[in-house]
């Protein structure tokens, strides 16, 4: 699988031009209406698209105690960009990812809380894991967890990402099964587990950012592969396409220039790179600091920005 994933890298450095291109004016922001950093960003099969947002808080140690007064989820229509609703005031303390299951649930990550709460698409709560404010490293509590992956019968992973260098696997009534994962650079190892995507063969496929990776694994955590190299980059988010590719968002490693930091990218389901898109920059089409990323029913990709503070779609070109 190695050669198949070095050939893609050889093959996509041909491609003369990307392949994606910015919707400008997307999405359209009332005034006044402050995003912050976005942390993710999902999308349902009604279209509609759903961004994690700081509202202007910093992160910054210890956490702030109180949650964010203004509304930390924007729902914006996938089409037009035109703002549906907002809720999540008074609810999070340091938002980060978010997650759209085949039922159109939302689950969310606080790495302040150190929690994971499954969501209606409106904001009600239908389940939550960990204890608020109580990190730890055992079944019931998390400790900055990242982001869910979540498969078609309800179960679900948590990528509990900056202190526990884990995944935890839980069934669809939240009751744990079985974990894996410890601090390292080796196969089944993690450097900061930032974002973990199911793909349309049940593989557990986690953006390893600090190692610079994206590690793949069976359903029960069994490792299979590692995908790395300059177009790979630094992953921060994944997200799987309808038709079985994946879109990563890569961060940008500080160790390269900083016009060289920062792209998203499309991979085949073998991890051959088809195209990269995007670069460092504030303009149209150009990232400060990608942290999540996600794919509509129609193709369609959305890139959530850290340092930006802005999401951002793409489309493929005709």
């Amino acid at each position: 699988m190695r050669c198949l994933f070095l050939f893609g890298l050889l093959a996509t450095a041909s491609l003369a031009q990307p392949q994606h291109e910015v919707v400008p004016g997307w999405p359209q922001l009332p005034e006044g209406h402050v995003l912050g950093l976005c942390a993710g960003a999902g999308v349902d099969a009604q279209n509609r698209v759903f961004v994690f947002h700081r509202s202007g808080r910093v992160w910054s140690k210890p956490f702030p105690k109180e949650a964010i007064a203004a509304p930390t989820v924007s729902v914006f229509e996938g089409a037009t960009g035109r703002l549906l609703s907002t809720w999540g005031s008074n609810r999070f303390i340091m938002p980060h990812g978010l997650t759209v299951d085949h039922a159109g649930n939302l689950w969310l990550t606080d790495v302040g809380l150190h929690q994971v709460f499954k969501c209606t698409p409106t904001g009600e709560v239908l389940l939550t894991l960990g204890e608020a404010g109580v990190p730890g490293n055992d079944a019931a509590h998390f400790n900055l967890p990242t982001d869910v992956a979540v498969l078609p019968d309800g179960s679900f992973y948590v990528s509990d990402g900056y202190q526990n260098t884990r995944v935890l696997k839980f069934a669809h009534d939240g009751s744990f099964e079985f974990e894996w994962g410890t601090k390292g650079n080796g196969p089944g190892e993690f450097n900061l587990p930032h974002g973990i995507a199911v793909d349309t063969k049940g593989h557990v496929i986690v953006c390893d950012r600090e190692n610079e990776r994206l590690q793949v694994f069976d359903a029960k955590g069994v490792f299979q592969q590692e995908w790395k190299g300059p177009q790979i980059g630094k992953p921060y988010g994944i997200a799987t396409a309808p038709d079985g590719h994946l879109f990563v968002i890569d961060g940008g490693s500080p160790s390269l220039k900083r016009e060289l930091r920062g792209k998203a990218v499309e991979l085949d389901s073998i991890g051959q790179v088809l195209d990269t898109f995007g670069g460092y920059g504030k303009e149209a089409g150009q990232f400060q600091l990608g942290h999540d990323i996600a794919v509509g029913p129609d193709g369609a990709v959305y890139v959530a920005e850290g340092t930006g503070a802005r999401v951002q779609k793409f489309v493929r070109k005709k």
